[in-house]
């Protein structure tokens, strides 16, 4: 109850109860999944029966199943999220990448904090959605305000157990780092945006708490990684093979 009623007092305080454009999302959906080259378009399943777009890339050897978190308004295979889903599904991993809430073109990112248990379920039924595939050892990764989302989840005292959680160009600090219970990598980009950057070192102190976590800024690269792709994906790589070894 307690929970609810902080959820309505903060649409209260944005002025309105904001919607998730769910037509925006079909739309998402109608135009990448005819586009997919690896994995399959999957539906997943809220609890209150809600279906949202996710694509499941299997792999037979797989060390982990990885949930992939895309950023504000986008779709999962998009930017950073397509490069890394496909390429650690040849790379002895599972990827499940999953569509989070949006709402219209052009909403600020400080307007989404009332989709954010929404998010936070769909991220958890990707993680049982993975479990329910056979892997045993689950991790997150998530870019941008996906993070946010994510770092929303795992503050939750019934946030699903997960092996690691890579974190990609998260905004500020952390919040309620003392319930994280998994390694985090903090990954950002040498040239990513202010909001990122003013506050890496906090970050990095506040990991610290976290057995196995650490922080690595990329060289040359910006919030997208833009042209360094394949360094992206391999620093991802590197601490998965650490974590899930």
């Amino acid at each position: 109850m307690r929970r609810w009623l902080a959820l309505l007092l903060s649409l209260i305080n944005f002025g309105c109860f904001a919607q998730a454009d769910y037509a925006r999302e079909q739309r998402w959906a109608d135009e990448i999944t005819p586009a997919i080259l690896v994995g399959d378009a999957v539906a997943l399943t809220l609890p209150d029966g809600r279906k949202f777009l996710g694509i499941y890339a299997p792999n037979a050897k797989a060390r982990a199943g990885v949930v992939l978190v895309h950023g504000l308004g986008m779709h999962p295979d998009w930017s950073v999220v397509h490069p890394l889903r496909s390429q650690l599904a040849e790379q002895d991993y599972a990827t499940l990448s999953v569509q989070m809430p949006v709402m219209a073109a052009g909403v600020p990112g400080e307007q989404y904090a009332p989709l954010f248990p929404e998010a936070a379920a769909r991220i958890a039924a990707a993680v049982q959605y993975l479990r329910n595939n056979g892997h045993a050892k689950i991790v997150i990764v998530s870019h941008s305000y996906g993070a946010r989302m994510t770092n929303v989840l795992l503050n939750q005292p019934d946030a699903p157990a997960i092996t690691a959680w890579v974190s990609i160009g998260i905004t500020g600090e952390y919040s309620k780092p003392a319930t994280f219970k998994a390694p985090v990598l903090d990954l950002y980009g040498e040239n990513d945006f202010p909001g990122v950057l003013e506050l890496a070192a906090k970050r990095a102190a506040t990991i610290k708490t976290v057995r196995g976590s650490a922080q690595i800024r990329v060289a040359g690269a910006d919030h997208f990684f833009q042209g360094m792709n394949n360094e992206l994906v391999r620093n991802v790589k590197l601490f998965l093979d650490r974590v899930t070894r």
